[in-house]
């Protein structure tokens, strides 16, 4: 009995001497995996951190500014020079980015920068420097009392001049032109194209003839008969300052064909621009009806020229624009290196009724001409 009980107490202590070295081996490993999660754990968060501060410091060199001159919030007068003396023209910088800067021109002819506004919303998010700028005689710039200056060639030479003074070079100089921008940036393009790294050009066709070709044999059968024959006898008379004509032509065609929301829903920066139009450029160049530039774009012609731009170029048309939107893909096909990009819900403002899709767009080409 002696000798069972020995053996059984042997065996006993035994079993859990190896069961007590399981559990302390089980707990050596367990905490072998803890130490080795807590480790990954560290040097995620340390990486995170890291990368956190290369974010800040990219958000603080995007915002800096020079302590040792006067803030104006990015705002400069820039002279330049005309047949008929020196002016200043208003240009404001948002942003730092040595390798992306887009100069923004607005269309009209006569608008201010101000419907431009909405880029605010996307360019600096991307780290995209930008630059507004009011053609002379528009918006914020001088005005003086010469319309000798309202043609193609003096807006392109301005534009230079701009160039110039805000240091824009081939190796970071975006042009964007929208509408009349887009014929001063394809111009601009012909005979500068050596200044530029890449050109925009947003809802805008290469002719006057195209133009009006477009108007009068596709948009206006899309007006009701009885509102078209209203607007034809209100035109007729040259009577385009009555209430009755711009009702008519705000409710089928502007709402319809240049900005697709109620007019009271237009976004502020849009209805603000408008208020500020120079009329006397927008007259000589368009003309008093939206049926048909009368003005005298309408014998600009830039087709047979658009095969001299060799720089990347992206044309961006909308399906319920005033332009053909198959002209300007076209367009795109005729340039020595171009994008296309269509607006399938928008229309001559997108940037604003096709919002997302069109900055989308456009920083997505801004990018990919810059990561080349």
């Amino acid at each position: 009995m002696k000798k069972a009980g020995a053996i059984f107490a042997f065996n006993f202590r035994f079993y859990y001497k190896n069961k007590l070295m399981n559990i302390f081996q089980k707990q050596f490993i367990l905490k072998g995996l803890v130490l080795q999660f807590l480790t990954l754990v560290t040097g995620f968060l340390l990486s995170s951190c890291s990368f956190s501060k290369e974010e800040d410091l990219k958000k603080v060199s995007y915002f800096s500014i020079d302590s040792t001159r006067v803030q104006t919030g990015g705002a400069t007068m820039i002279p330049v020079t005309t047949s008929t003396g020196k002016y200043n023209v208003w240009t404001k910088r948002i942003g730092n980015n040595p390798k992306m800067k887009v100069l923004l021109l607005a269309g009209g002819p006569g608008f201010p920068h101000d419907y431009f506004e909405v880029f605010e919303s996307f360019f600096p998010a991307e780290g995209i420097e930008f630059y507004y700028y009011d053609e002379l005689g528009s918006g914020n710039s001088e005005k003086p009392n010469d319309t000798t200056r309202y043609n193609i060639n003096s807006a392109v030479e301005e534009v230079e001049q701009v160039r110039k003074a805000l240091h824009l070079e081939k190796d970071n100089f975006y042009l964007y032109g929208h509408s009349w921008g887009g014929v001063v940036a394809m111009e601009y393009a012909v005979k500068y194209q050596n200044n530029l790294k890449a050109m925009i050009v947003s809802n805008m066709c290469s002719s006057g003839k195209e133009f009006n070709r477009y108007i009068q044999q596709e948009l206006v059968k899309q007006i009701p008969a009885d509102a078209l024959a209203r607007i034809d006898n209100l035109t007729k008379n040259n009577d385009f300052e009555n209430p009755e004509y711009m009702s008519l032509v705000t409710e089928h065609f502007y709402t319809k064909f240049v900005c697709r929301m109620p007019i009271e829903k237009w976004p502020e920066p849009l209805t603000r621009a408008l208020a500020k139009l120079n009329k006397d450029y927008y007259m000589k160049l368009q003309g008093p009806s939206e049926f048909g530039i009368i003005g005298s774009l309408k014998d600009w012609d830039i087709s047979n020229r658009l095969n001299k731009i060799s720089i990347p170029t992206l044309m961006i048309g909308a399906k319920y624009d005033e332009m053909d939107p198959k002209h300007i893909q076209w367009m795109s096909k005729q340039v020595k290196q171009g994008d296309y990009l269509y607006c399938a819900h928008g229309s001559h403002l997108s940037m604003y009724d096709e919002q997302g899709y069109y900055m989308k767009g456009v920083i997505d080409f801004i990018k990919k001409v810059n990561d080349k």
